[in-house]
């Protein structure tokens, strides 16, 4: 299934995976989750846009049954290459598809990281959300990490940079078109209070966190804020602040919501 991201699957490990600010946010994810897969007892995890696999070989590793799924099919091959787990498999899905007789069981956890969900429009993601239930055990876990609107890095970068016009891009409920490896991704933003609105019916949200609120964007990678000391303050600041108001101004931010 050809897509967006086949383009970016060759290169996105060391882009964004291996980076000093990849590294440090998805810390913050772990973080986040691990109350969540060290109970002792072996979740069944849906994955959507995986990537290149790198959370579901970490889950993987504790021992849960993992399907994790793409839309790329490049993204899959990639990641296939590194699986070495019986308890993992990788699976090319675009989860538009998604539907309650794609897979023979339930699950516990229904996870998506960095971004892959802004992919969707408001209306669309509240539509997964509602067939990703359907796909959850009793009680079982939603678990999102999305771009807010108003990420006061990116704000920053462009102010300083007297580009006026694009300071506050991400403030708006159209579709952006977002350079991803030269290719332009159509890409919505949402604040944690419209993902809390639209899935209240069904969801209870157990947490909410800003991922990357002193950890600055992936494309500042080459930038003075990766350099000691000040890569070291702003790490130990940003494990610090857990704050649900500080998640609206992060560059993503993790939600998790539990079913009724």
């Amino acid at each position: 299934m050809s897509s967006f991201f086949d383009t970016a699957a060759k290169t996105y490990d060391s882009t964004f995976t291996n980076t000093k600010i990849g590294i440090e946010q998805r810390k913050k994810v772990y973080r986040n989750i691990e109350h969540i897969f060290i109970s002792g007892d072996k979740k069944n995890v849906l994955e959507l846009n995986c990537g290149t696999g790198e959370d579901a070989i970490s889950f993987a590793k504790q021992g849960h049954n993992i399907i994790a799924t793409d839309i790329s099919d490049e993204m899959i091959n990639v990641a296939r290459s590194k699986n070495n787990y019986g308890n993992l498999c990788f699976e090319t899905l675009d989860f538009k598809n998604l539907s309650k007789k794609t897979f023979k069981h339930e699950f516990d956890v229904v996870y998506s990281n960095f971004g892959g969900l802004n992919c969707l429009s408001i209306e669309e993601l509240k539509k997964l959300m509602d067939t990703i239930y359907d796909n959850l055990a009793p009680g079982g876990k939603l678990i999102m990490v999305l771009m807010p609107k108003n990420c006061i890095w990116e704000q920053i970068y462009f102010l300083l940079k007297g580009n006026f016009k694009r300071y506050k891009r991400r403030n708006t409920d159209q579709a952006l078109l977002v350079n991803v490896d030269g290719v332009q991704v159509p890409t919505w933003y949402f604040n944690p209070d419209e993902i809390v609105e639209i899935s209240k019916k069904k969801y209870t949200t157990t947490n909410c966190v800003p991922i990357g609120i002193t950890v600055p964007p992936s494309y500042l990678e080459k930038s003075f804020l990766t350099k000691t000391p000040v890569w070291d303050v702003l790490k130990i600041i940003e494990k610090k602040l857990s704050n649900n108001f500080l998640s609206r101004y992060a560059d993503h931010f993790l939600i998790e919501l539990t079913k009724k």
